[in-house]
């Protein structure tokens, strides 16, 4: 199986081996002096591989480099040996010999892979399904020109080829190996006659091709003539007739039958190659060639495709040779000759050649039944010749497209016979079954029959004829079949007419013009076989019934829906069975057919199948109640029954096993169908018969068909392995044997283990010889898939059984017969190994390794084994003895954590199930150690770091509810004995002890580092498997993590010894990942703010180049305190001084950045940034998401959030100048488009920071203008990356450069909207310098809707309203900017309307235009419920995709509100307008056209009062409680959720209200619209707004909350109360409204 996957690879791959490909067999040469000049002087190959490649090139008489080129890819792909043993083989005379010989088979088959390739492309290259279609037609594409010449040529040479001797090519050329070369010789002559079959398939022939083809088989006679023919043998008789098959094909399909047949039905016979007047001379030169034909069956089909072409062509002309050559090929039998040929050409499946050739014959036979009458052919041999085409599905499927004609003249003739003959019907209908449509067709046909066709040895009584004998009349009522009163019967009714087809001396055949159902007439026939089953009738009625069973067999297997209308059919089979298996000479075809169908209906309904068969003695029983396992294995009281009997007196004398194959097949089925442990133990003497009396022998019984005994030992493998996996549910755990407990004891302990052990032991060699003696032919269904397959079932029975087995100190026979040792190199182990090399089924290696491995797992603990000694130090009896001292016992248990860390799964398998393992493991865990002193044992912290290492890591590999029971009971033990507690804290005071000692008095430092190290995995590991581990109280977890911040605050708050950092930087990491997981419990907790602080003073005063990884946890740590505890916590007072340190921190961290980002600018062009909007420009050494710089920033943002008003930041930011080094390094920083992490953290600072009028000030007052707004321009703009290519399509939560301009957007937003007028000139700045990229954005909406891209629209709308309420400044500013931007927000309320609309829309442009996934929903993944891969399927997929959808609405939502409250702003006032006569109207543009079209993505159409209508309306249905309901249940969130939604969109509802009516005020106002425009907008507004009113009513009355803004919206005129009162303003408005446009 080949690794390249991607089309460029398998393209590049073709080019590659082109020249090879083009070449075919020629690429390989002849030896020449020259070549072997050229091996002598290469000196890159040593000596003893050049000697050996001129011995293979002696022996394959092959060029002497391409035999060096061979050995080294055998040496590469096929030997099983190492360099040294090559080496060895090389020296020794027969070694080497065999290693040639093998090369050889390996060289034959390189020949005919590179065949076998070419053969590929041809199958493939036009198929649409196949993913390298257009590779593969490319290539042939260039092939086509010169391979038929070239295949051609070298099909020639091969025929003619002489014989290799020992003479010429060496003495291992012996007799033997002559014949594989002409086996081989034969094989490759049949591939390049397929290549050309298969090529001309696709491409026409030309009549002079033709000609030279018939000339050059007509030669060779069909391959009949071989110049070696006299080393054929039997094995080689079936390559040579599919030479001859395949030669025949080609001639019949270059006479291109199915154009001429079109041609003739549409008259126009002079478009075919062949009617050309210039071809004259060369028909009459292949007429009398193909006179001369007729001396082998291979010429058939070739004389009648001819007949075909000249009787369709010229008529008239050639009348007396079309009738000698047809004549011919009747007398040569070409139907039953035709049949013969395409079983030759093998099963279907993926086989091109044999459906190829099965369209090729149905064209023929088509032709030919359309162009002559029926009666001068041979009708059965070409019944059977149409059944054998028509086992192609697609023809199948073909043929009812046009049932009337072609091959559907046959199935109406057989029809008219019927049911006088009933098998040909029905064996044509049988092959026409290929799907569920076709199913239906036949059953149809079947059920609606118009004649009954009848034979007579005499006139009957009963009926009245003409006077010339050709129609009858019947004159009473008949039933068709001598059966019982009340059996099932047909009535031919009186006044029936007949038509009498044949009369004379031998009787009438008359056919009645009867209606009847075929399927009531089968069941007729099937009771007529029960009643005659003990008379000489019997055969007579089999060979009618089979066709029936075989049909029935047929259409249940395809379609199980019809079933139900066969049961009158199917409920007689039980009852068939029981008759026919008890005749002397039962019929055992029929009997098999009935078998068969049974197996169907098992696989449907398995116990209604058991209980009807139970009754029939068909199947093994047992006569005496079966209690004991021994009694069962002695088959006491049990009888074989009627199969037993069958498969003895008839089956193995025959040699045909055909009801054996159907009974294992019902029993599997049987078995699957997961019967009740009734049922199951009644299969018992089933099963018993098959693993005592069959399985042992099968083997040896006498076979007529080759590949029958493969298939019998398959399917009983298939019977067991079923057995095998039979669930706990199905098979009853009482006293008595089951089926399961039978099958491990026998294949245990009797000869069934034996046999399977035997078929494990046929070896991969053996395999590759069955393999290779195959013909290609067989396909999939060959004897090498079936050996293989039989193989890998007996390993996976092995492995099940050995996993089964009961525990058993003695060893089992199939145990001695696994690991038996042989003399000679058959050592079992040694052949299961060598499964490795096989390459065929990747599953046969595997499944070889898995029991290999569990023969190992099994057999590890054996007498020599070490883990005895290990069991017995760890044994907490013996700890503490003279012989089990601390040392010993410690380096037990870190050789068990060496296993536990390397994953050696067998060793570990075997040791967690021993008895008593983990407690005897975990026992030092609960003794009590002496308090931590000098002189502590160091041996002993280091026992329980390792027991601690063991636990954790078997607690982190093993799925909870496989964790072993005593392993569990030890970590309740661990948990009731209060032993958390109790190692928290002694933990603690181990690094107290290591903090207050000197470094040089600490003799355990290294243990207590184990230790500690230990413990905190195990603590880390209970955050995730906090269930397993017990530790699920709060004030346990509370205890344990005010521990490690003791801990933490010692080691890191002493005189700075590496020691005590190295424990404090661990304590840190510890303390972290506590904080982040156990945030209830840190809630809860007294003061943590304030040790932190006094952990960071002391951390910034210690080593900074050793400290940097611990001051960045310490920042961490105090970040998740302020965001989950605040200053609750912590005294007040701290502040300050915290905020100095952090303040201290972040101004040198930032004037260091700034000397970094200088001194890598200097470094010049290879740090330019080549990729303007990702996250991949580079970063310099202090710029990282987890650095110093950026979490101080963090941190001082947090600090800042809680001193809300500013008291001691102020006051601290004067004496420290942070502002003006953050401002100075983010200037930088974004001109040189580095420290992005920084970048953004500073930004979060200064935002944060502008939220307050005291911060604004401050942040507006350093310079954030000139900071911030040209340099944010290099952001986006460069020399490689434009504008238009700016939009990044990364998730907006990562972190990336289109993230940074999102935030200096919403910096300036927030500054605008704190400090107002005060910043309005900054303001106007920053958009003019940015008002393309405004402008884009706004109209990006259109084409890109990343996330990414719907955040930066959000933030830029946002923007734009804080600072539409300064319209005249902005006008007078930029006033351009402003009719641009307005237009822009029009065409964006139109986009996000459409889109909120339509769904799909917007799922196809996330899709398709975006190429990216969906983004994920708003849940998060921790908040999503847990679900197994098993259950996550197509509804999971579908719900993902609504969260995704929704996300993305909630998005467009929001940029829509933004945007209408912005161009309420640019409108004039509602109140204003409406009652102000004198306003100047010429001060607001008319944003929106007069036109009332629903919103379109075209740019073309412009926004109009239609879109604004349409916004309302997709709110409105937003708001609907269907809709409610729905996201309730895809997003399983609570209502808190939906009521921001809500009110979001009654804020999007209002605000388009008011910029309706305002716009629309305007235009009834404008004197330069005309009146008749005025009115249409009055009528569509009064219908339109009306409507909506009804519903936004409707809404309100069930208690909907009103929008926040409502209460600050624009209030309606003076005068509207009494029955407004109570209603919601937006509504009084637009009730206004509505009166005034209607007046």
């Amino acid at each position: 199986r080949s690794a390249l996957r991607e089309p460029a690879q398998i393209e590049a791959e073709l080019e590659r081996h082109w020249d090879r490909l083009h070449q075919g067999l020629s690429y390989y040469k002849q030896p020449s002096s020259s070549s072997a000049g050229k091996v002598k002087e290469n000196k890159n190959v040593p000596q003893p591989l050049k000697d050996f490649g001129l011995r293979i090139s002696k022996l394959l008489n092959l060029d002497e480099e391409q035999s060096v080129q061979l050995l080294q890819c055998y040496l590469q792909e096929d030997y099983r040996g190492t360099r040294d043993s090559l080496k060895v083989v090389l020296k020794d005379d027969r070694q080497s010999q065999a290693l040639l010989l093998k090369i050889a088979d390996y060289y034959y088959e390189e020949r005919m892979c590179l065949l076998r390739c070419v053969l590929l492309l041809l199958t493939y290259f036009q198929d649409e399904r196949h993913p390298y279609r257009a590779e593969y037609s490319n290539c042939v594409n260039k092939l086509e020109k010169d391979l038929v010449g070239n295949c051609q040529s070298q099909f020639e040479a091969l025929f003619k080829a002489e014989a290799p001797t020992w003479e010429t090519h060496g003495n291992l050329m012996t007799e033997r190996q002559v014949s594989r070369w002409f086996l081989r010789c034969l094989k490759e002559q049949s591939l390049l006659l397929e290549i050309i079959f298969l090529h001309h398939a696709y491409f026409e022939m030309s009549p002079s091709d033709l000609l030279s083809f018939t000339k050059m088989f007509k030669e060779q006679g069909f391959g009949l003539r071989q110049t070696n023919r006299h080393l054929v043998d039997k094995s080689m008789d079936a390559l040579v007739d599919r030479i001859g098959y395949l030669s025949c094909l080609i001639l019949v399909e270059g006479m291109d039958v199915d154009f001429l047949h079109k041609c003739a039905l549409e008259d126009c016979t002079q478009q075919h190659q062949f009617s050309k007047k210039k071809k004259m001379l060369l028909l009459q030169e292949m007429d009398q060639l193909l006179l001369t034909f007729g001396d082998i069956p291979h010429h058939g089909p070739v004389l009648l495709a001819w007949v075909l072409l000249r009787h369709t062509l010229r008529p008239d002309e050639s009348s007396p040779v079309v009738r000698r050559i047809g004549h011919t090929a009747l007398q040569l039998e070409v139907f039953k000759y035709l049949s013969s040929m395409l079983k030759g050409l093998g099963v279907l499946g993926n086989n091109c050649t044999a459906s190829t050739a099965r369209m090729c014959i149905y064209g023929l036979l088509s032709f030919v039944i359309t162009s002559f009458e029926e009666e001068s052919l041979q009708s059965s041999q070409l019944i059977d010749a149409a059944c054998e085409v028509l086992s192609a599905p697609s023809l199948a499927e073909v043929f009812w497209e046009m049932p009337n004609m072609g091959l559907g003249m046959v199935l109406d003739s057989a029809a008219g016979m019927f049911p006088h003959k009933i098998g040909p019907l029905l064996q044509l209908l049988t092959a026409l079954v290929s799907n569920k449509s076709t199913v239906k067709k036949v059953y149809n046909f079947l059920d609606k029959m118009s004649f009954y066709t009848q034979v007579y040895k005499h006139k009957p009584n009963d009926i009245v004829s003409n006077d010339e004998e050709t129609l009858w009349r019947r004159q009473t009522p008949k039933l068709l079949y001598p059966l019982g009163s009340g059996q099932t019967n047909l009535w031919m009714p009186q006044g029936v007419l007949g038509q009498v087809m044949i009369a004379g001396e031998q009787g009438f055949m008359v056919r009645w013009d009867y209606s009847y159902s075929s399927w009531t007439l089968f069941t007729c026939e099937v009771e007529m076989l029960l009643h005659v089953v003990s008379t000489a009738d019997v055969i007579a009625h089999c060979v009618r019934v089979k066709p029936i069973l075989d049909l029935v067999h047929k259409i249940i297997s395809t379609d199980w829906t019809v079933s139900d209308c066969l049961l009158p059919l199917t409920s007689r089979i039980y009852m068939l069975l029981q008759r026919l298996t008890s005749v002397i000479n039962p019929p055992v075809d029929v009997i098999a057919s009935c078998v068969n169908c049974l197996s169907v209906l098992a696989a449907r309904m398995p116990g209604k199948v058991w209980s009807s068969l139970h009754h029939t003695g068909f199947l093994p029983f047992a006569s005496n109640p079966l209690s004991t396992m021994a009694q069962c294995v002695s088959a006491e009281g049990m009888k074989a029954a009627n199969y037993g009997n069958l498969l003895v007196q008839n089956e193995q004398p025959r040699g045909e096993y055909a009801v054996t194959i159907a009974f294992l097949r019902l029993l599997t089925t049987l078995v699957k169908g997961q019967l009740g442990s009734t049922q199951n133990k009644g299969l018992i003497p089933c099963v018993l018969l098959v693993l005592k009396e069959m399985l042992p022998t099968y083997h040896k019984w006498r076979y007529n068909t080759y590949g029958v005994r493969e298939r019998i030992g398959c399917l009983m493998l298939e019977l067991i392995h079923a057995i095998l996996n039979l669930s706990p549910d199905g098979e009853d755990q009482g006293s008595t044997p089951t089926l399961q407990s039978l099958c491990i004891y026998c294949l245990t302990n009797t000869e069934a283990g034996q046999a399977v052990v035997n078929i494990m032991g046929v070896g991969v060699d053996t395999i590759e010889v069955v393999l290779a003696a195959q013909p290609s032919s067989y396909g999939s269904e060959g004897p090498g898939q079936i050996l293989i397959q039989t193989v890998k079932l007996a390993f996976s029975v092995t492995n099940n059984v050995i996993r089964l087995k009961p525990p058993s100190d003695a060893v089992s026979p199939l145990e001695q017969a696994l690991t038996q040792h042989g003399g000679h190199g058959n050592n079992l182990i040694v052949v299961l190994a060598k499964y490795i090399y096989h390459k065929h089924d990747p599953a046969l290696p595997r499944l070889a390794i898995q029991l290999l491995k569990r023969l190992a797992t099994e057999f590890l603990l054996g007498e020599w084994s070490c883990l005895h000694v290990v069991l017995d130090l760890i044994d907490s009896k013996q700890q503490g003895k003279y012989w089990c001292p601390p040392l010993l016992h410690r380096a037990a248990l870190a050789f068990l954590l060496a296993l536990w860390q390397d994953r050696r799964d067998s060793a570990i398998s075997v040791l967690r199930t021993k008895e008593r393992f983990w407690e005897n493991l975990t026992t030092p865990l609960f003794a009590t150690l002496t308090p931590p002193s000098d002189t502590t044992e160091p041996c002993v912290l280091e026992t329980c770091a390792f027991v601690m290492k063991i636990m954790a890591l078997e607690i982190y590999y093993v799925v909870s509810g496989s964790l072993e029971p005593s392993l569990k009971d030890a970590l309740q033990k661990f948990s009731s004995a209060r032993r958390y507690e109790y190692w928290s804290q002694y933990v603690k005071s181990l690094v107290c002890r290591v903090a207050e000692s000197e470094e040089e008095s600490i003799c355990y430092l290294s243990e207590t580092q184990m230790l500690i190290s230990a413990w905190r995995m195990l603590l880390i590991l209970s955050t995730s498997h906090a269930d397993v581990m017990l530790l699920t109280e709060d004030a346990t977890k509370l205890k344990l993590f005010m521990d490690v911040l003791d801990g933490t605050k010692a080691a890191l708050t002493t005189p700075m010894s590496v020691p005590c950092l190295r424990l404090g930087s661990m304590m840190a990491t510890l303390l972290l990942i506590l904080l982040k997981h156990w945030k209830n419990v840190v809630a809860a907790a007294p003061d943590i703010l304030s040790p932190l602080s006094l952990i960071l003073e002391s951390v910034l005063q210690a080593d900074q180049q050793m400290m940097e990884r611990t001051k960045a946890k310490i920042f961490s740590a105090l970040i998740s305190v302020l965001q989950i505890q605040g200053l609750n916590g912590g005294d007040i007072s701290q502040l300050p001084q915290l905020l100095l340190c952090v303040c201290e921190t972040v101004k040198d961290e930032a004037l260091a950045l700034i000397d970094n980002t200088r001194h890598m600018s200097q470094l010049g062009d290879m740090l330019e940034d080549e990729d303007s909007m990702e996250m991949d420009s580079p970063r310099g050494p202090k710029d990282h998401r987890d650095g110093v710089c950026v979490l101080a920033l963090h941190l001082a943002k947090e600090l800042c959030r809680t001193d809300e008003d500013g008291e001691h930041w102020v006051s601290v930011m004067r004496k420290v100048p942070v502002l003006p080094s953050v401002m100075s390094a983010m200037e930088l920083s974004l001109r040189s488009k580095h420290n992005l992490y920084f970048t953004e953290a500073a930004l979060h600072l200064l935002l944060t920071l502008a939220r307050t009028p005291q911060g604004a000030a401050a942040v507006a007052g350093a310079g954030v203008t000139e900071t911030i707004c040209l340099p944010l321009l290099s952001v986006y703009e460069g020399p490689s990356n434009g504008a238009s290519q700016s939009f990044s399509r990364k998730s907006q939560d990562v972190a990336c450069w289109p993230g940074v301009y999102r935030l200096c957007m919403s910096l300036m937003e927030s500054l605008l909207k704190t400090l107002r007028y005060h910043f309005i000139n900054e303001a106007l700045d920053f958009v003019g310098v940015h008002q393309e990229r405004i402008l884009q954005c706004l109209n990006s909406m259109r084409t890109v809707q990343s996330l990414a891209c719907l955040d930066e629209a959000d933030h830029t709308v946002g923007f734009l309203l804080q600072l539409s309420s300064f319209c005249k400044e902005w006008q007078f500013h930029l006033p351009k900017l402003l009719l641009d931007v307005q237009i822009n927000l029009c065409y964006l309320c139109q986009t996000c309307t459409y889109l909120l609309h339509s769904k799909k829309m917007l799922h196809h442009y996330l899709q398709a235009k975006n190429g990216e996934a969906l983004p994920p929903g708003p849940l998060s993944r921790t908040q999503r419920p847990p679900q197994t891969q098993a259950t996550a399927g197509a509804a999971g997929a579908e719900e993902a995709e609504q969260k995704a959808l929704l996300t993305v609405q909630c998005s467009l939502l929001k940029i829509l509100s933004k945007t209408l409250a912005a161009l309420q702003h640019f409108t004039p006032d509602c109140c204003q307008i409406l009652l102000d006569q004198c306003m100047d109207l010429a001060e607001y543009r008319t944003l929106f056209v007069l036109s009332f079209t629903t919103p379109a993505f075209d740019p073309d159409v412009a926004p109009s009062f239609g879109t604004l209508l349409a916004t309302i309306n997709v709110a409105l249905s937003m708001l609907s409680e269907v809709l409610f309901t729905f996201l309730l249940q895809v997003l399983c969130t609570k209502r808190r959720f939906l009521s921001p939604l809500r009110s979001l969109l009654m804020f999007t509802m209002e605000n388009c209200f008011y910029v309706l009516i305002s716009q629309a005020v305007r235009c009834l106002k404008d004197p330069s619209i005309l009146p008749r425009d005025k009115q249409r907008l009055k009528q569509e507004l009064s219908s339109e707004l009306s409507t909506l009113l009804s519903s936004l009513s409707r809404h309100f009355r069930r208690g909907s909350p009103s929008s926040p803004a409502s209460a600050q919206s624009k209030q309606p005129p003076p005068g509207s109360k009494g029955s407004h009162e109570g209603q919601e303003p937006i509504i009084q408005l637009v009730q206004a409204f509505v009166r005034l446009v209607q007046r």
